[in-house]
């Protein structure tokens, strides 16, 4: 039987999506309890992605509240650091914020109490080399998109994986996903729904113009390198979680590989990845599954 290991919280940061109504009593309610158990803890009220903020050193845990929009900037905020993220849902949706606002404290006590498991994330760096020059790089938990930024337009692309020439995909952009991005943008663009403790990523073109260019499944340790051909009949752009964006020009190199970091998010204790993606999916097998 695994040994049970409480956790020394010398400090918690709650990061609190300001625009979300509820957030600021929730806030206050959180931390009037953590100031009652006298754990000292930080409020950050935050909703730009490309925010910077400066954590304790001492910061053990990252309390978050939002929704995935939300958990995905604070995900590229904390990977760095390995500060673990309790994500409370006040969204609408939430793949990945699975707590409930019901349930927060119950979670809370049994991550402090050693009983709660933390799922180790994979993200990806993204970079992009102009004339040998490398001019953006930046990391994502669910996804980079290469797409048209005009309307019904189709882009050409070179697709390199390892190093070799993959393929000359055209269409209306393509996806890189990680397995926590399996649920997002790449399963609307019919891509399959993968573990998140998996170690792999998703190639997946959007609206390919040959049907034979199907979504790819690849190693985790493989570097993906998608080349912007020439004579483009349209501008294209690169997204990364949804959030931070890139004007691409011809010639450009893209470079996806797995980040050397982890975004590290506390489980659930109601609810396994099986059961969430069920619940949230309608996998009921009635009319509206």
């Amino acid at each position: 039987m695994k040994q049970v290991v409480p956790r020394l919280l010398r400090r918690i940061v709650i990061l609190a999506n300001k625009n979300k109504p509820e957030a600021e009593s929730f806030v206050q309610d959180i931390h009037a309890y953590l100031t009652k158990r006298n754990i000292d803890n930080d409020i950050v009220f935050t909703l730009d992605a490309d925010e910077e903020i400066h954590l304790h050193p001492d910061t053990d845990l990252a309390i978050i509240l939002g929704g995935d929009g939300t958990v995905l900037s604070c995900a590229r905020l904390l990977h760095p650091y390995g500060i673990p993220m309790l994500a409370v849902n006040l969204g609408t949706f939430g793949f990945i914020t699975e707590v409930c606002k019901d349930e927060w404290k119950e979670a809370f006590e049994m991550y402090e109490a050693g009983l709660s498991a933390v799922s180790r994330r994979l993200m990806v760096r993204v970079s992009v080399n102009r004339n040998d020059e490398k001019v953006f790089q930046a990391h994502g938990l669910n996804e980079m998109t290469l797409a048209a930024s005009g309307i019904s337009k189709m882009v050409s692309l070179d697709l390199h994986i390892n190093g070799t020439n993959v393929a000359r995909i055209r269409s209306d952009g393509i996806i890189v996903a990680t397995p926590t991005g399996s649920t997002g943008y790449s399963l609307a663009a019919g891509g399959p729904i993968m573990d998140v403790d998996l170690d792999a990523l998703i190639i997946n073109p959007v609206c390919p113009f040959t049907l034979s260019n199907r979504p790819l499944v690849i190693a985790g340790e493989d570097v993906v390198n998608i080349v912007v051909r020439e004579k483009q009949k349209t501008q294209i752009s690169l997204t990364v979680d949804g959030q931070v964006f890139f004007p691409l020009q011809e010639g450009d190199r893209v470079t996806v590989e797995k980040a050397r970091s982890k975004a590290l998010l506390v489980v659930s204790p109601e609810r396994n990845y099986y059961e969430v993606i069920r619940d949230k999916l309608n996998w009921s097998g009635g009319m509206h599954a």
